[in-house]
Order: structure tokens, then C-alpha cells, then sequence
């Protein structure tokens, strides 16, 4: 019987020892790469926390102890270790494990993690929560080094750095978010990291001079001037100056050494940096060297590396057409906050790097960096993720639409994404963006008219949303000569007795809708969610039944906008809304949730 198949719960894990331990680390390494080349998932950084997790809950009692794993896709091993392993091959699976800790699945899971940099905030408010209960137990936050990037996780250690709170803040470093990290803060991790070799050469020099009388002389002297040669020598006296006990860097993959520094930090009382060092990828080649390409992935052979699923995706089609662009257009600029792969921006970046600017996980800093090239004549596109523009949700008001500048957000993973589930699903941003002044906001159809808004984006005026759906582009026919106008929608097919509305992937899900109704159907493609076409409204009005379609919740969303138009006219027929509901939608794959919270509409 292996030594993971042995494992229920933390608490076996404190019978083992040092052989035992890097035994079940071999193991657990296998069991992700075989389950995760089936499932799909995030690969890379789970590879890289496998020791640091084995020493983590063999030093800490889970759940009295709380770890908040930050971001939360590199949880998996915390899954194996309290007893989830049997339920694994269900991860991100329609109601199976989630891919991010979870309440409701585990006690283990103390608080939920699917955006980055929210770890130390969390750890804080739950370490004062102990204090002023007086409790005694440990915070454990595990933070990586892309997540601190964002504002947030300074602030918190702005704030614990005055109060003194304890909490043991376990920073991650890989060198990697989704993609390679930037900014001053990488390169200041990168100067502790070559600082490795002063701690060992300082040890080393210690105990050749307390040899000799003269030896120990002269270690006093040195520690008289030690304060004043550390701001040269020591870089984690940065964390030191902001309150933390620093330790580090610590090889995240021995675990004798991590158990050490986990006990010692145990006995402290203060706030505590453990700085340690991991390889994202670690044991399996292709992800060694590819890390940011196993970040999250799909299924693949894991011989070869190769991934089974391809084709043309919506992000592709953005960072082909705006690089097209740029060769022209002196002015486009490309901004990304940290994911240039996911984005589609790898090839710009590499034809135009004094134009492509990665941000780090900094999306309120992005926004505000757009307004600001824009101010000064520039086009930007601020490429972004739907459920991560949530965070940049006053810099969109105050920046960039109160001044009513020529920003362009590319807004990528529009509507359902599937197994990555609640924190994930694009379902807010008409909502969170319609009411806004001055932003206008429109989403494709296939990649035909995805091509056709990004040129019209370089002649909008003012704020613009292109909203459009991960994976695949839906290709309804070829037009080169396809004109986008200020507010036009475009008649698909005509009809008279049912009129759909609908916008951007659900244009696909109206025609497949419309076959069994002939001729009935008139579906109109709105292209502009704002404003409507007001075109849309003067034929409504002579139809027995209108039906929207969209892929966002309906308060506030398309259809909310729609009905609201209709009620200023004397519109006197039925109106079906075919939206997402007002929840946080769980995971599946992108067909799945569609035909549990869309297609299931159909049926009246």
C-alpha cells in the first residue's frame, strides 16, 4: 500500500518521518499529473506547493489552525491531504470537488479563495477575530509572489505591520503568476532570492570565529556595524522594516528544512514572513519548462505534453487583429494584469514591447494607467477577464468614464467559463458597467464581427466595453467588408410572430432556437447592449411575443435594459427574458451550464 493511500486526514501525516514525507510528496506529484491530464485544471502551481502543503499541515493542526491558500488554484494538495483524494477525478466537474477551496465542502476550507492577493487581508481580520476571542491558534496565509503585486496585500501588510498581530504569512515564490512576473517586485524578490548565498556564507563566517578568542572580538564589532551595512546586504529587511519577522529564502522542496522553519516560527508572537523558494511545474518536465502553458489546462498525453483540445479562441482572435492594427496604427496600446498568454497579447507583446505593458495582478492600477495614456493621445485596450475587471470597479467610473476617455476594454471570459465556477463566471459586467456614463458597450457575434468592433473601436470616442465568450469562435460567415456603426443592431433572419433579441454567443443558441418555428422568427443581433437601437424598440411593438437572450444575470443585465424600453412604448404582447439567474452559478463545462440555465428556457 503506497504512503498516500494511507492518508485521511493531517493528522497521519505527524507519524511520518523525513523518508516517509518525500515518499508521499513522489506520489502525490503522480496522482495530480495523471488525474489532471484526464480532468484538466491548474497543473504547474500545485506541482511546485507539494512539499510546502506536506509541511504546512504536518506542522499545523487544520482546521483549528486556519490556512488561507492564496490564490486558491493552489489548493489541490491541501484537497489529497484532507481526505479528498478518493473524490478527486470529480474536480471542476458539474457537482463534484471545486477547483478552489470551498465552506461547504470542507472544514479545512476556512475561507474562499478565486481571485489573488486577498490571503493576508482575510488572515488578519481572522488572526484579530482570535485575539480579541482569546484563542490560541495560528493564521497561516500562503500567498504567492504574482498576488504581491495588488495594492490589497500591502495594504494588509501596511496594517498588521502597526498592529502586531500574530500571523505567519507564507510567501510563495516561484516566479510566476499565470505568466512570468513583473515590475519592481519581482526584481526585488529575485535580489533576496541571489541573497541565499550571503546567509550561508554569514553562518559559515560565524562559527569559524567563535573559534578564537580574537574571533569572537571581532564578531561583536561586526554586529556594532551590522545595522549599517544590512540596507546594502539584506533585502528582506524591507518586510523587517514594515513590522514582519523575515525568514528566508527556504527551499520549497525540502521538507526537513521547511518543518524546521515552520516549528520555529510556531514559538514566536509576532507577525512572520516565511520567504520560500518553489519551481511551478516541479517533477514534470513539460511544466518545468513551460509553466505558464500548465497553468490551466485542458486535457493533454502526458508523455508528449501535447494538449488534445484546439482550435481559434475569441483571445487569439483579439491579440492576431490588434497586432494587425498596431503595425499601422502608432497609437494602440496593449495593457494586461499578468496574463498576456490568457489574454491573447503573447504576439504583441513580442512585435511591439515599448507598447505592451503587463501591470502584474493590478487591475484598479491598469484601468488607471489606460486613462492616462489616453489623456495624452494613445489608444489603449485593456485586456481583462470579466470577473477580474469586478476589481477596478471605481477606477471604470472615476478615471476613465467621468472624463470620458478613448480607453477600450477588451473584456475576455464574457458569460459562462465553466469549470472554474463561481469566481470565475463572467455574468456581472453588463450589469456592473450599463448605468455607467459615457461607456458604451458592445459584444460579437462570431469572430467575423469580433474583428469588425476592434476596428471600430480605433474610431469610437470615448469609453468602450467589447464584451465576448471564452473558447471557440462561433464563425457564422465571412465578411471582410463588415461595417460596425454607432448603435446599429443587424437583422439575422426575418420573421413575423416571435422577435429574439439576443447578444454576442447566444445569437448561436437563438438561431438553433428559431428552427422549429420556420419562418416565425425574426432574431435581431443587437451588437450594441449600449445603447439600443432604437430601431430594436420600433419593431418590437408589432410583435405577438419578444424574447431576449443573454449570457449575464438579469437585474441590471441586457434583458432588464430591453423590457425598460418597452415599457416607455405601447407595447402590448408577451416578453420571454432568457437570461442567467441571480446567483452565483457553480461549475461545469460551458455546455453543461448552458443547458441547465439557458436551454432549459426554451421549453414554453
Amino acid at each position: 500500500m503506497s504512503v498516500l493511500d494511507k492518508i485521511k486526514s493531517p493528522n497521519d501525516l505527524k507519524k511520518l518521518n523525513i523518508k516517509k514525507l518525500n515518499q508521499l510528496a513522489s506520489e502525490i506529484r503522480g496522482f495530480l499529473i495523471d488525474k489532471i491530464s484526464k480532468n484538466g485544471g491548474h497543473l504547474a502551481s500545485n506541482l511546485g506547493v507539494v512539499e510546502l502543503t506536506i509541511a504546512i499541515h504536518k506542522v499545523f493542526d487544520s482546521p483549528k489552525d486556519k490556512i488561507i491558500w492564496d490564490v486558491g488554484h493552489q489548493s489541490y494538495v491541501h484537497k489529497i491531504l484532507t481526505n479528498r483524494k478518493d473524490n478527486f477525478s470529480s474536480i471542476r466537474k458539474i457537482n463534484g470537488l471545486s477547483g478552489f477551496p470551498k465552506n461547504t465542502e470542507s472544514e479545512h476550507d476556512v475561507f474562499e479563495t478565486g481571485h489573488s492577493s486577498t490571503s493576508l487581508s482575510a488572515g488578519l481580520g481572522m488572526a484579530l477575530a482570535r485575539d480579541i476571542k482569546k484563542e490560541n491558534h495560528e493564521v497561516i496565509s500562503v500567498i504567492g509572489d504574482g498576488a504581491m503585486t495588488a495594492g490589497m496585500a500591502f495594504e494588509a501588510l501596511n496594517h498588521n505591520g502597526d498592529i502586531q498581530s500574530k500571523q505567519i504569512i507564507i510567501l510563495n515564490d516561484n516566479e510566476m503568476s499565470i505568466s512570468k512576473n513583473v515590475g519592481a517586485i519581482a526584481r526585488y524578490l529575485n535580489k533576496i532570492r541571489l541573497a541565499k548565498k550571503y546567509y550561508q556564507v554569514k553562518h559559515k563566517t560565524k562559527n569559524i570565529l567563535k573559534e578564537s578568542s580574537l574571533g569572537v572580538k571581532s564578531l561583536k564589532f561586526l554586529e556594532i556595524i551590522k545595522d549599517k551595512l544590512r540596507y546594502m546586504i539584506l533585502p528582506g529587511i524591507f518586510f523587517e522594516e514594515l513590522g514582519f519577522k523575515y525568514f528566508g529564502p527556504i527551499d520549497g522542496h525540502n521538507i526537513e528544512e521547511l518543518l524546521k522553519i515552520l516549528e520555529k516560527t510556531k514559538k514566536r508572537k509576532e507577525p512572520i514572513i516565511i520567504h520560500v523558494l518553489t519551481q511551478k511545474g516541479k517533477g514534470y518536465k513539460p511544466a518545468e519548462k513551460n509553466p505558464d502553458n500548465f497553468h490551466g489546462v485542458s486535457s493533454f498525453d502526458i508523455d508528449s505534453g501535447e494538449f488534445f483540445s484546439s482550435g481559434e479562441t475569441y483571445s487569439h482572435v483579439l491579440g492576431e487583429t490588434l497586432s494587425d492594427f498596431a503595425n499601422k496604427n502608432k497609437k494602440i496600446i496593449a495593457i494586461t494584469a499578468a496574463m498576456p498568454k490568457g489574454t491573447g497579447l503573447e504576439n504583441f507583446r513580442k512585435k511591439f514591447p515599448n507598447r505592451f505593458f503587463d501591470v502584474g495582478i493590478a487591475e484598479q492600477h491598469g484601468v488607471t494607467l489606460a486613462s492616462g495614456l489616453a489623456k495624452e493621445g494613445f489608444k489603449p485596450f485593456f485586456a481583462v477577464y470579466s470577473s477580474f475587471l469586478q476589481r477596478a470597479y471605481d477606477q471604470i467610473i472615476h478615471d476613465v468614464c467621468l472624463q470620458n476617455l478613448d480607453v477600450v476594454f477588451a473584456i475576455d471570459r464574457a458569460g459562462l467559463v465553466g469549470e472554474d465556477g463561481e469566481t470565475h463566471q463572467g455574468i456581472f459586467d453588463i450589469s456592473f458597467l450599463s448605468h455607467i456614463p459615457n461607456l458604451t458597450i458592445i459584444s460579437p457575434r462570431d469572430k467575423n464581427e469580433f474583428i469588425a468592433m476592434i476596428k471600430y473601436s480605433l474610431e469610437h470616442k470615448g469609453p468602450l466595453a467589447i464584451r465576448y465568450s471564452r473558447g471557440l469562435c462561433f464563425e457564422m460567415e465571412k465578411d471582410e467588408k463588415l461595417i460596425i456603426k454607432y448603435g446599429e443592431c443587424e437583422i439575422i433572419q426575418n420573421g413575423n410572430k416571435i422577435l429574439i433579441i439576443a447578444i454576442g454567443d447566444m445569437i448561436e443558441e437563438a438561431m438553433k432556437f428559431s428552427r422549429k418555428f420556420k419562418d416565425k422568427v425574426m432574431i435581431i443581433n443587437a451588437r450594441f447592449i449600449k445603447p439600443i437601437d432604437k430601431k430594436i424598440i420600433e419593431l418590437a411593438i408589432n410583435f405577438e411575443l419578444v424574447i431576449t437572450m443573454e449570457n449575464n444575470i438579469f437585474d441590471g443585465g441586457f434583458s432588464s435594459i430591453i423590457n425598460n424600453e418597452l415599457i416607455k412604448t405601447n407595447f402590448s404582447g408577451k416578453i420571454k427574458n432568457i437570461s442567467l439567474p441571480n446567483k452565483f452559478i457553480e461549475q461545469g463545462t460551458i455546455e453543461e451550464l448552458k443547458d441547465k440555465y439557458i436551454r432549459s428556457q426554451f421549453d414554453f
